[in-house]
């Protein structure tokens, strides 16, 4: 298992490699995508400071392969007044660019959304998560969308000035990924998606951290 920590950064992410059982510490290339929002780091969090920049975006090189774990601490920062944020990660991309964008190249993007007055009817009003399949830096197409909005009850303002923890696992041989509920045991309490079985196996050299009309914050570990 040869595990990479992000010193000062966001996740902790641990590749499967046969016969090894390998530990590195670095410290990954992370480039910031120019007019996609207002990233800086503010102590150990790196911080996305802009509330009003829609496609906001920083891209981090990430060899993945076999048997990932994603795992980190997203904490909210404001701007969901006007009844719309949401922030999520691309996994498994091939590429990246540095450019506001709607996608991020063949990749894929687990979000977590609050819209009270959605566009789509495909996405619930409230609280939700999606999850999307980005065929290049401009096609994606959801895949999945599940209504959370049974625990809004939980997002009081003690919630809200938390932070998170998020655990992903995502399988590039069996396309099997599992996204781990925070309000629950980040053991053994998970919902599950399949990555198109025609892709398999699946790699990626890149993950890219964005936000949508919000301010969020993320930390190193769960």
């Amino acid at each position: 298992m040869k595990k990479v920590l992000f010193w000062g950064m966001v996740f902790v992410v641990a590749a499967g490699l046969s016969a090894q059982n390998v530990t590195v510490r670095e410290v990954p290339p992370i480039e910031y995508a120019r007019d996609a929002g207002n990233w800086q780091f503010l102590g150990p969090r790196l911080v996305q400071g802009d509330e009003g920049a829609r496609l906001a975006k920083v891209n981090l090189s990430v060899p993945q392969e076999n048997e990932v774990f994603y795992e980190f601490n997203a904490r909210y920062e404001g701007g969901v007044e006007d009844g719309h944020g949401g922030f999520g990660i691309h996994i498994l991309g091939d590429s990246r660019l540095n450019y506001p964008s709607w996608g991020s190249g063949k990749s894929y993007l687990l979000w977590l959304n609050y819209d009270e007055h959605p566009v789509s009817t495909d996405i619930p009003a409230g609280l939700s998560a999606q999850v999307y399949r980005s065929d290049s830096h401009s096609e994606m197409t959801l895949l999945y969308s599940q209504d959370l909005n049974e625990y809004l009850a939980f997002l009081d303002e003690s919630v809200l000035s938390e932070n998170v923890p998020f655990r992903i696992v995502a399988n590039g041989n069996t396309g099997e990924v599992r996204v781990y509920d925070p309000t629950e045991d980040l053991e053994s309490v998970y919902y599950v998606f399949n990555i198109d079985k025609s892709s398999l196996p699946i790699k990626g050299n890149w993950i890219a951290l964005r936000s949508n009309g919000m301010k969020v914050s993320f930390g190193l570990g769960l």
